[in-house]
């Protein structure tokens, strides 16, 4: 793929239609990287770049054609919301209920670990509607990347891009490792029997694990032969699961000793919060959803049917197998790494063990394989924009399917299973998705009540003030939460700086869009709501976590610098020497030539 003129509309990038090359152009075509000199003249430009790209916002047409048209072949459209349906319960039921309900339920929250799943689950559905709204009305594979990219910007959703990749790698990981764990238990081991112990190095990452490995490279092959065939085996998979499910949940409840839960807040209000927090990873992997909307046969209908579908789904039976863990077992007793089969074990039915730690298997499985065919469309549509290698976004012209992109992601989630805890896994993984979840929500309201020629001044500084005061009052309600202040004194300063914050944003700023096919209700309550809930459980996540987060964030605003930024500029001003329609696109400074034509607009 390279940057020049192109016949078919591509937008100022040829697309070359043959299967996967690998050469110089295919990963770095743009001018700044033809030579050393030229890339030292990019560099020196380096903060002029950055100024146009902070303000360049992408319009949703680009996204839908010119950047789309950027992958060659076109990926098939085979999906109705009966998939979605299962490719939703296939990517969030796995590791987080049959791993960390114990490792939750012991060390953190006790019986209320229940609890700790409605919050989960309440943040995780307001993160779903807002996510439906984009998918319907931008039904490309970038997911949360495209929106960010049309409504926050090039910079921010490149951000969010970053921690995204990192998500997937983290859950995908997780899982795997959770996977091995079961499996021993499965073949009448120790879940950590398989592993194997490197003394030499940090207790967090001596445990490796050679069959997670084994297990993505098997998941990878199947994904990039057939999205619809990956769809068909889920929810073969997914429906025996669900089996499973109801077994554990009727046998269970007949060893059910409601002694197990009298004392039910054990570690209190705080541990409710702090399971919360990390149970997030329970439901993870539904945005992997909205990256199917390009390949999904009727997207206004099937995206929220199977979103929403899903995840209440999802939800209920989350509930109810935390209750029946706990009524089985003293929360003290529960086994961090296998707690059902555990249980099961302890409670004289050995033999269910096995039915469990097979269901679970399953599960897990369903969950790297849905993972996999998202993380590729996520990385495959950031690749579309040249802030990664174009040769990532290659579509294969006779599978349909994104196989460069899927195969760099799992060889970078088999890389992190090899070596790393679940424990640090599951805390990272959780503030990625929460930070990217709070920034759609945020991206939500901007779309709602920002078009550029269309809203006023006064309107915009009216929003910019309104979403500035909701993110400050729910950081405030967090850091409070999250130093321990002693009292309610400050929640009755923040929380009610919240509300006041959203009512004003609801009488005083006009909406500037209403959705075209299938809107978020409530809105901003719900969207607001969104903000503060993640915001609030990102502040119940441990330091270390965040240390490792911001180190992440840091390697990406390098390799933004040095690679992403003056790669998308290239890019940028190829297509807009093409046609003035391409500059009103892309160009961080260029203005519109009627509201009609540019309704997302292109800076503030």
């Amino acid at each position: 793929m390279a940057v020049g003129g192109d016949a078919n509309g591509g937008g100022g990038v040829r697309q070359r239609q043959r299967g996967c090359s690998c050469t110089k152009a295919d990963f770095f075509p743009e001018e700044s990287f033809s030579s050393w000199s030229a890339y030292g003249r990019a560099l020196r430009s380096t903060g002029s770049r950055l100024a146009d790209r902070l303000t360049s916002r992408s319009l949703e047409s680009t996204e839908l054609h010119e950047v789309r048209a950027r992958s060659g072949a076109d990926m098939k459209r085979d999906l109705t919301w009966w998939d979605l349906v299962w490719f939703g319960i296939g990517a969030v039921i796995g590791a987080g209920i049959f791993v960390l309900t114990g490792q939750e339920a012991r060390d953190a929250a006790g019986p209320a670990v229940v609890v700790s799943y409605v919050v989960s689950g309440v943040s995780a559905m307001l993160s779903v509607f807002c996510y439906t709204e984009f998918a319907v009305e931008i039904p490309v594979a970038g997911g949360s990347f495209a929106y960010l990219r049309v409504e926050l910007g090039d910079f921010m959703a490149f951000v969010a891009a970053g921690n995204i990749l990192l998500e997937y790698c983290i859950g995908g990981a997780a899982v795997a490792r959770s996977w091995t764990s079961y499996f021993a238990t499965l073949l009448n081991h120790k879940p950590s029997d398989f592993r194997i112990h490197a003394s030499s190095l940090s207790p967090d990452y001596s445990e490796l694990d050679p069959i997670a490995v084994v297990v993505i490279a098997l998941v990878c092959i199947f994904a990039v032969v057939s999205t619809k065939g990956t769809s068909r085996f889920n929810y073969v998979l997914s429906i025996v699961h669900i089996a499973v499910i109801v077994f554990i949940i009727v046998a269970g409840l007949t060893k059910a000793d409601t002694a197990n839960m009298r004392d039910f807040m054990h570690y209190g209000v705080r541990g409710i919060f702090s399971a919360s927090a990390v149970l997030f990873f329970a439901y993870i992997g539904f945005d992997a959803v909205s990256t199917m909307a390009e390949e999904t046969k009727n997207p206004a209908r099937d995206i929220p049917i199977g979103l929403v579908g899903a995840m209440t789904l999802t939800t209920a039976l989350y509930c109810v197998l935390a209750v029946t863990l706990c009524l089985m077992q003293p929360f003290g007793s529960i086994d961090p790494d296998a707690p059902f089969s555990v249980a099961f074990a302890d409670r004289g039915m050995d033999w269910a063990k096995y039915i469990v730690a097979f269901g679970a298997l399953k599960g897990m499985t369903t969950v790297l394989l849905v993972s996999a065919v998202g993380q590729a469309r996520y990385l495959t549509h950031i690749a579309r924009t040249h802030m990664m290698p174009p040769w990532l976004a290659q579509v294969h012209p006779r599978t349909g399917t994104p196989v460069n992109a899927t195969v760099a992601m799992l060889v970078a989630t088999a890389v992190i299973a090899f070596f790393t805890d679940l424990g640090i896994l599951s805390n990272l993984l959780s503030i990625s998705t929460l930070f990217i979840f709070m920034l759609v929500a945020v991206a939500l309201l901007v779309r709602r009540y920002y078009v550029t020629g269309e809203t006023t001044d006064a309107d915009r500084n009216k929003l910019a003030a309104c979403i500035a005061a909701i993110l400050a009052s729910s950081a405030a309600t967090a850091t409070c939460w999250g130093v321990n202040v002693k009292g309610w004194v400050p929640y009755a300063v923040t929380v009610p700086a919240w509300l006041a914050a959203t009512a004003c944003l609801w009488a005083f700023v006009p909406q500037a869009r209403a959705p075209k096919l299938w809107g978020v209700p409530l809105v901003p309550w719900l969207p607001s709501a969104s903000i503060a809930i993640n915001v609030f459980l990102l502040g119940s996540i441990d330091s270390k976590s965040f240390m490792r987060f911001g180190i992440w964030t840091a390697a990406l605003l390098v390799y933004y610098l040095f690679v992403g930024l003056h790669a998308s500029y290239d890019t940028a001003k190829a297509l807009a020497a093409e046609s003035a329609a391409s500059a009103k696109v892309e160009e961080g400074d260029a203005k519109p030539a009627a509201p009609s034509a540019v309704h997302n607009g292109d800076g503030y």
